[in-house]
């Protein structure tokens, strides 16, 4: 038993670090190539206004009360000619929402607006499906998506659209923003993570030519790449990254604009964090699942290529890694006191602690160089963002695992909020699941046991993995306590 945890610790700590040299590669491309992303936002020029070509926005929408009417207003502010430009409400609602919906389209449409209210037969396909219905009636040659938390740039149009003069471009995708990343400790760690994501991968694949994925929002399409790449299908609860890869394996070029930055709220209640990391990781393994025999088929796609979308695809399972790491870490104190004659394996392992600098680079990056970053958070953010993702990596491990296994569940959306001040409240958002589920009790308990072993290393003495089961312990008390608080917090009634 105890040669079966040491190896399964080193496995685990050996793969983080293959993972992560990846992860190394992307900040080293994305360090070396400032130059080229500069030039970039400098070579796009401007398209006359009687040469644009028409574009349909699309705002798939499913009970979005709180957000629908400010999501709406800010699309109806983007520049673009009235008459080369259609807005469509892709609404499966099947509450209130709807209302709200067809009073503000009423209303704009007397504006002159070309805006419809568009509402499907049958919910079938969820957020693909809605896409999907929408695209067989858009009139735009050019398609672009926002989700109901996003208040687009005015001008997002006219920086992103004069891209696809290169009739190779398929995709064009934007950094995301966040409108109420002070809200909260949650919030702010989000943006943390994000921040990365957009700068440092984003930025990375598109500056080296790799394999990388539309957002599902906050981007547009060419529509005849969506429709040689098979459309959108909903067998995946990721259908922007399944269609993605699909695309650009038919050849379709992806662009990113790492300095065009569209606004988005960020999840708020740890449910709604859950439900988002959920869908994420689960679908990203569905999609490694469903995609990566053909990455590896088309001769098209670089070894270098291929090996990067490795890492990409199968990203989401680093979490069952870090559980992996986190559960056999603590029986790992004590096999190291009771076996002084296998202090040679901790040195060789100890030698992967690599993983932490790499780490530390990739999320300090944006911190670093985002105009107007404070520097000196990042001592702060970086481990606690780190214990946040700990502590959810029992629940997407388990997200993950479904993925690989093809277990088909509900496409879960994420609840929006319209919140931005710590002075805002979400208690009266009746999307909000307020149960106490057994996984949030197994949270619970993982912090308990990394709690002993706090204890168990004051007993030894033993203090190396001291900090590793701080983190680990806030990260799984943290999920645990804001799960229970959102639990028992009541939904208070709203005038009407």
């Amino acid at each position: 038993m105890e040669i079966l945890v040491l190896i399964l610790y080193a496995m685990a700590l050996i793969l983080l670090f293959v993972y992560n040299c990846g992860q190394l590669s992307l900040i080293i491309i994305y360090l070396r190539s400032e130059k080229k992303r500069r030039e970039l936002a400098r070579s796009v020029i401007g398209i006359s206004p009687e040469t644009l070509p028409r574009v349909t926005i699309q705002l798939p929408v499913y009970n979005e009360l709180y957000v629908v009417e400010r999501l709406i207003d800010a699309v109806i502010q983007i520049q673009y000619p009235k008459d080369k430009l259609d807005i469509q409400l892709l609404d499966d609602s099947s509450d209130e929402t709807v209302v709200i919906i067809a009073k503000k389209i009423a209303e704009y449409k007397r504006l002159g607006f070309n805006i419809e209210h568009i509402q499907r037969p049958e919910r079938k396909g969820f957020k693909a499906g809605a896409l999907g219905y929408g695209l067989t009636i858009a009139k735009g040659e050019f398609i672009a998506i926002f989700d109901a938390d996003f208040v687009p740039d005015p001008e997002f149009l006219l920086k992103t659209v004069p891209h696809f003069t290169d009739p190779k471009v398929g995709i064009v995708q934007t950094r995301w923003e966040h409108l109420n990343e002070n809200f909260s400790l949650i919030t702010q760690l989000q943006a943390f993570g994000l921040n990365a994501h957009f700068t440092v991968e984003q930025s990375g694949r598109y500056a080296a030519g790799l394999l990388a994925n539309f957002n599902g929002t906050g981007g547009v399409w060419r529509k005849a790449a969506i429709i040689d790449a098979g459309g959108w299908q909903s067998d995946t609860l990721t259908e922007d990254l399944d269609l993605s890869y699909r695309a650009q394996l038919r050849g379709w070029k992806f662009v990113y604009r790492e300095d065009v930055g569209s606004p988005a709220e960020l999840p708020v209640a740890m449910n709604a964090l859950k439900s988002q990391q959920y869908r994420w990781m689960k679908g990203a393994a569905e999609c490694a699942r469903k995609l990566f025999v053909s990455v590896l088929k088309t001769p098209e796609v670089s070894f270098t290529m291929k090996l990067h979308a490795f890492f990409h695809l199968f990203s989401s399972a680093t979490f069952i890694l870090v559980l992996i790491l986190g559960v056999m870490s603590v029986p790992l104190i004590y096999i190291r006191s009771q076996h002084p004659e296998w202090e040679w394996v901790f040195v060789v392992i100890n030698l992967f602690q690599f993983n932490l600098l790499i780490l530390i680079t990739f999320y300090g990056i944006p911190v670093w160089f985002l105009k107007g970053a404070n520097r000196a958070k990042l001592a702060w953010y970086f481990p606690m963002y780190s214990s946040l993702m700990m502590g959810l990596s029992l629940h997407n491990t388990i997200a993950v695992i479904e993925g690989y296994m093809g277990r088909k569940t509900p496409f879960v959306r994420t609840p929006k909020f319209n919140v931005k001040t710590a002075a805002d409240s979400w208690a009266a958002n009746k999307y909000i699941s307020r149960r106490i589920s057994w996984l949030t009790v197994a949270e619970g308990m993982l912090a308990l046991y990394f709690l002993g072993g706090l204890v168990l290393a004051i007993y030894i003495q033993d203090f190396r993995m001291f900090f590793l089961h701080i983190m680990l312990m806030v990260g799984f008390g943290m999920v645990t306590i804001y799960s229970l608080i959102q639990a028992v917090s009541r939904p208070v009634s709203v005038p009407s």
